[in-house]
């Protein structure tokens, strides 16, 4: 373990990279300043660079931090999304493109944005169209969050494949899933939420050269432990960010309450 100051603790498990920080808010500043660093330094050395962002809850302080930081290169950032509903308007409530409108795409002016268009009438030509167009991309940066089954992306455990041919695939939505949607307040039930999926597959996001992961909040701390304790496999997909060679996750004093004992091991 090594302190840098009075207010975070950094960490390393496997290649991963941990800090936890005294709050949500501190957590999501230090990923945001990290994040703002990587795209000026990208900038240097692409004119364009792809960026995939993350959404829900635990993206909100690190988005809106992020957005508030002057002067970053967004006139370079061609800007992914890694999942969507299928069969959800835009404009819904708890539609991830309305999500990134409001938090991101209507805050910095992108070189360009694409969206996964969840209200396609054949979401499989969706799926395979934004794969192609992400590839081409490269990617070079993508903000994720960890769910309260472990999962990346909407890759949930029955559905995930470290070794998936695909970059995005639909996938059916597992019940832990669907509750977590209505917990953070996206729906008001689980009837509601929608059984299926555009998702990116966990082989791309790995691709990604720099991971920045922001896991706030009480009700991730259970999975945070799994994730950081457990064998590395499809049970808990997160359990993977051990073997990114960049991925730094960042925490608040919430989601790390349950590990002491695997953090004072390391």
């Amino acid at each position: 373990m090594t302190e840098t100051n009075a207010q975070a603790k950094y960490y390393r498990i496997g290649t991963m990279k941990v800090e936890v920080h005294p709050s949500v808010q501190a957590a999501g500043a230090a990923a945001a300043r990290a994040a703002g660093k990587a795209l000026l330094e990208l900038s240097q050395a692409h004119d364009a660079v792809g960026v995939i962002f993350a959404t829900g809850a635990s993206q909100f302080e690190t988005l809106n931090e992020l957005t508030r930081i002057p002067n970053l290169p967004w006139g370079q950032v061609l800007g992914f999304h890694m999942d969507e509903y299928v069969d959800i308007a835009a404009d819904h409530p708890a539609s991830f493109r309305r999500y990134l409108r409001e938090r991101l795409s209507g805050r910095v002016r992108m070189k360009q944005f694409f969206e996964i268009d969840g209200s396609a009438t054949v979401p499989e030509k969706t799926s395979s169209d934004y794969a192609a167009r992400l590839r081409s991309a490269s990617p070079q940066l993508c903000f994720l969050g960890i769910g309260e089954n472990g999962h990346l992306a909407f890759n949930d455990p029955p559905v995930a494949d470290f070794a998936d041919p695909l970059d995005a695939k639909i996938v059916q939505l597992d019940a832990e899933c669907r509750r977590q949607q209505v917990a953070e307040g996206w729906f008001d039930s689980v009837d509601q939420v929608p059984e299926r999926a555009i998702t990116l597959t966990i082989p791309a996001l790995f691709r990604v050269p720099t991971l920045i992961v922001s896991v706030p909040g009480s009700r991730k701390a259970r999975i945070v432990r799994r994730a950081f304790e457990e064998p590395i496999s499809t049970s808990c997909p997160a359990t993977m960010l051990r073997t990114h060679p960049n991925a730094t996750v960042y925490l608040d004093a919430e989601s790390a309450s349950e590990l002491d004992g695997v953090l004072l091991s390391q």
